[in-house]
């Protein structure tokens, strides 16, 4: 196999595997399950049809499922009737970063809008993370009978509602009605230059008995893929889950359908998100307190709602006790900075692919060559223009061994006419060729292989940097994670592929040489679509190899093709004639 053969199988298999990929994700539809009598109150964890002993077990939390399953199989319709949704009303929350809607209805976390960032589709608008166009929020609530849920009624307690200049800090609060001789308020607090909001229950026992009660955190989201993403750009989109011991675990609504979800349900440690591309919404308990972690799909097996969430271990709050059950909530871009600040480990929720181990320090310097530059498109550059560098020796390795091989394509075409009949002959004679001209045929493919994953993981860490988002280059590139408006980069590449085409030895196979001519074309009607960043670094790729592979291409002409070392024997072949 020659060296044109190997490099159209590496890059045909390199696509093959990115569109099969994409396939999967774009176009494997959750299976089907049996109808359930569960309904939206199904989702409140430990949440029983009847009213329970105060002075009953305290439940550990690994018993928090089994209640819900069976609270589930137990709901009868006038359960069901007693919690129909009552009119709620809306709180609006303004702070330097966002601004918030906080329903009354079980005060629910309904919308998200950061101002910072811009919608997919019409930039004049602001991105909104949670809201009701596909249905996306984060609840709360505290089981046992009487006590409020995601469903009860809360009534706002008057304050401010926006963060005021020299603040860093603003509570919002909302209370319960007082049932069973316990009094419960729900309380915001937001911060300064953060996406992390503090979410708490506090209990007050006034009756004469003790209470005792979980509180469950929980995101509800339907599995509409988020704007932004296409068949090719498809990235991780569904729930996440991470423990010391498990590490960290991906979930696909899918799998959740199917009940193949294999995640940590118990740990003393660890997170629970929901994962999308740039964005994530997370619930990170802190210290190590016992917590259970849950998913289920909500509805019947029409329903494309789905819950997941964590589970504090069960409290028992004794006459005149207070107690505070908190949890913080971080919903806002994925920058890792912030996001190493919030949890260990929440830092993963950015998609690297699988060479996260390679992509991670990559990104790191991007970002050190950013604070120099201070814009992230010369960064790709510098950046691009360093990793060439690192590589220069191997890149000069490759178009050294693919400039013999130009030199030598006129032999090897007369070896192929000479031996057209006779298989074997032609490849004994073409080896014995290369060993007369020290030519290794996979010489160009070899040290391309070394840096494939180098690429691969440049690939993902400007596919998943939230950085690039809104990101402006120069001139029409005022966004560095859409595709370019007027396609010039991607016509740019075509150019440049073109040009390296013309530069590389052509191959003896007329099919071989129809398909490298038309790689080109087919590459550059998929960049079409690509983010005008990756884009950006084939580019400056491509002309930096194209600079390189020219000046080796010059200086073994001049010396015959040999380096300046004359190769033995190479005029007396008598098997070649000029």
């Amino acid at each position: 196999m020659d060296i044109r053969r190997l490099a159209l199988l590496f890059i045909f298999a390199f696509s093959l595997m990115m569109l099969w990929d994409a396939w999967q994700r774009e176009h494997n539809p959750p299976a089907p399950v049996a109808t359930t009598p569960s309904a939206d109150v199904a989702a409140i964890p430990g949440v029983s049809t009847a009213p329970a002993p105060v002075d009953a077990q305290i439940p550990q939390p690994s018993s928090a499922l089994q209640q819900a399953a069976a609270a589930q199989t137990r709901e009868s319709a006038a359960f069901a009737a007693s919690l129909d949704t009552p009119p709620a009303e809306s709180i609006f929350i303004d702070t330097d970063l966002a601004r918030v809607e906080i329903s009354t209805l079980g005060g629910d976390l309904v919308w998200l809008e950061l101002r910072r960032f811009r919608a997919q589709e019409d930039k004049s608008q602001r991105f909104t993370l949670f809201n009701d166009n596909h249905r996306y929020a984060a609840q709360s609530g505290l089981t046992g009978a009487g006590l409020p849920n995601h469903k009860t009624l809360l009534t706002p307690i008057p304050g401010p509602r926006a963060l005021a200049e020299g603040e860093d800090t603003l509570e919002v609060r909302l209370a319960a009605p007082e049932m069973n001789g316990v009094r419960a308020v729900k309380a915001y607090t937001f911060h300064r230059n953060s996406y992390l909001i503090d979410v708490a229950w506090e209990i007050e026992n006034i009756g004469g008995a003790p209470v005792q009660t979980e509180a469950y955190f929980q995101l509800q989201r339907d599995d509409v893929a988020p704007s932004g993403d296409s068949f090719m750009l498809s990235t991780f989109y569904g729930v996440a889950v991470y423990t010391e011991a498990e590490k960290y675990q991906k979930v696909q609504y899918k799998e959740i359908v199917d009940s193949k979800a294999k995640f940590a349900k118990t740990a003393n440690n660890g997170w629970l998100a929901m994962v999308q591309h740039y964005f994530v919404s997370a619930w990170a308990p802190q210290g190590d307190t016992l917590r259970d972690f849950y998913m289920r799909r909500l509805g019947d097996a029409n329903s494309t709602l789905f819950a997941a969430g964590v589970i504090l271990p069960a409290v028992v709050i004794a006459p005149g006790e207070t107690r505070r059950l908190s949890v913080p909530l971080f919903a806002g871009p994925q920058e890792q900075a912030a996001l190493k600040q919030v949890a260990p480990g929440l830092e993963l929720v950015v998609d690297y692919g699988w060479l996260h181990i390679i992509a991670a320090p990559i990104f790191w310097v991007l970002e050190f060559i950013n604070t120099l530059i201070g814009n992230w498109g010369w960064s790709i550059v510098a950046l691009t223009v360093l990793i060439k560098l690192l590589f220069y020796p191997l890149s000069a390795t490759s178009y050294k061994s693919m400039a013999r091989m130009r030199t030598l394509t006129p032999k090897l075409m007369q070896l192929k006419e000479r031996y057209a009949n006779d298989k074997a002959r032609l490849n004994q004679e073409m080896m014995k060729l290369y060993q007369t001209e020290k030519v290794n045929p996979l010489g160009g493919c070899l040290p391309i292989l070394v840096q494939i994953p180098v690429f691969i993981a440049l690939y993902w860490v400007l596919l998943g940097a939230v950085e690039m988002r809104d990101a402006p280059w120069i001139f029409w590139i005022k966004d560095l994670s859409a595709a370019d408006p007027y396609y010039v980069l991607p016509i740019i590449m075509m150019a440049s592929m073109f040009i390296q085409t013309r530069l590389n030895p052509t191959p003896p196979d007329p099919i071989q040489a129809k398909m490298m001519l038309i790689m080109p074309l087919v590459f550059g009607v998929m960049f079409f679509f690509f983010p005008a960043g990756l884009v950006l670094y084939w580019v400056v790729n491509n002309i930096l190899s194209i600079a390189q592979q020219w000046q080796i291409n010059h200086r073994l002409e001049k010396t015959g093709g040999t380096d300046g070392k004359k190769p033995k024997q190479a005029a007396n072949d008598p098997q070649i004639k000029e």
